[in-house]
């Protein structure tokens, strides 16, 4: 393993077409990342191994993701001093809740950073650790600002075709 940013880790391997969004942004951003599979509950060990590991090889940022009793992010964050950010990933019982209210809910002194549940927080995880590594490395403040600028472009983009066809014929065509 070289040397990386962000170290992202999931609960279960049914997690990682979430997790899959999360390393998408890493990778257009150009973020040196890890992706591992470790449960908080059935490989603690594991987990904690993989923490000391990716400090190791200089993972500043950490991103967790897990549905249900969304144990793993903060169970990375009793490992490590560096940032956690956690996803609750949605379930089957509660929708996500359940591990959204698992993931804010920490005791003090042992926080971590907590986005939307699902997809939209898969996302925002890995701008939300692009926007810590920014503070340190403007190469990476400079490719945040560039894929803001997209995201700002793409909202022009669909407006003028609004504005062209009109609502009906646009939400037709965007059904397909």
């Amino acid at each position: 393993m070289g040397k990386i940013k962000v170290a992202v880790l999931v609960g279960s391997d049914s997690d990682l077409a979430m997790a899959q969004e999360t390393v998408k942004v890493l990778e257009e951003l150009g973020i040196e990342h890890t992706l591992n599979v470790a449960s908080a509950h059935r490989t603690p060990e594991k987990v904690k191994k993989i923490v000391k590991d990716s400090e190791a090889n200089g993972a500043e940022v950490f991103i967790a993701g897990a549905g249900m009793s969304a144990a793993l992010p903060g169970v990375v964050a009793a490992e490590t001093i560096k940032p956690v950010i956690g996803i609750p990933f949605e379930g089957k019982a509660f929708g996500g809740l359940d591990a959204l209210l698992s993931v804010i809910q920490m005791p003090p002194g042992i926080p971590v950073g907590s986005v939307a549940v699902g997809k939209a927080g898969a996302l925002n995880a890995a701008i939300y650790a692009a926007l810590i590594l920014a503070v340190k490395h403007p190469e990476i403040r400079k490719k945040v600002e560039v894929y803001r600028k997209k995201l700002s472009a793409s909202v022009e983009q669909k407006d003028k075709k609004l504005q062209d066809i009109g609502i009906k014929k646009y939400i037709e065509e965007n059904r397909r």
